[in-house]
């Protein structure tokens, strides 16, 4: 007889029927994941490369800021606004304040500074969880998947085991269907745990990657405005 997977999964026990759809499904949302991360991650590139170079090319904040809202998958673009909106809030609390002294203005300087380097670090910390959502999934999967396959592998050696008892017979082809059938399993744990593994670390790294560019804009923005700040006094 010629061998067959889909018969052996469709002529599997309940047990052994059940290890497959799970691992189905298993696959099913990774591969969607994956998918989704692919496009998303290309999105988040394309966004930053474009918003960085029209930040760096902005003649002043303002006009970078106008212009920021157009690239919504840009996590650098998200970091700005939010820093951008707090530093505005800031400047508006200032412009009521009639204190001109100069240690008073200094102490305001560095309360600005501390205020806008929670806002934006909060803003980093929302976006990063924000991407790395679902990635989880993706270790779960290359964590569990492999033991899923082997329960059905050892589930499905118990059952022929139980058969070679009826039968009476302990030959080849008495034996062969039975852990074949069983073996199907541990691969099809493999099958789906290995893409898993593989694209959760690729992303992860990517999600790294991203997270250092954030960091370095984050910094590069508010030397800019610190540097501003103490100019003024």
């Amino acid at each position: 007889m010629q061998l067959s997977i889909t018969d052996m999964i469709l002529h599997a026990g309940p047990v052994g029927q059940l290890v497959m759809v799970t691992l189905l499904i298993f696959s099913i949302v990774s591969w969607t994941i994956v998918i989704i991360k692919a496009r998303l991650f290309k999105k988040v590139r394309l966004d930053s490369e474009d918003f960085l170079e029209t930040f760096w090319s902005s003649t002043d904040l303002n006009e970078a800021y106008n212009a920021a809202e157009e690239f919504e998958y840009s996590p650098e673009a998200t970091v700005f606004i939010v820093g951008f909106s707090e530093l505005q809030k800031i400047n508006k609390i200032r412009g009521r304040k009639e204190d001109s002294r100069h240690t008073d203005s200094l102490d305001m300087q560095l309360a600005t500074m501390d205020n806008l380097k929670r806002a934006v670090r909060k803003a980093e910390s929302q976006k990063y969880n924000q991407l790395g959502r679902s990635l989880p999934f993706l270790a779960t999967t290359g964590s569990a998947a492999p033991f899923i396959g082997l329960f059905g592998t050892v589930w499905g050696i118990m059952v022929s085991f139980h058969d070679i008892g009826q039968r009476g017979s302990a030959s080849l082809a008495v034996v062969a269907p039975g852990i074949s059938e069983a073996l199907v399993a541990t691969a099809a744990g493999l099958a789906v745990a290995i893409p898993a593994v593989i694209f959760y670390n690729f992303y992860s790294n990517k999600l790294d990657e991203i997270s250092g560019g954030v960091e370095d804009f984050t910094t590069d923005f508010l030397n800019l405005v610190e540097r501003d700040l103490l100019s003024r006094i």
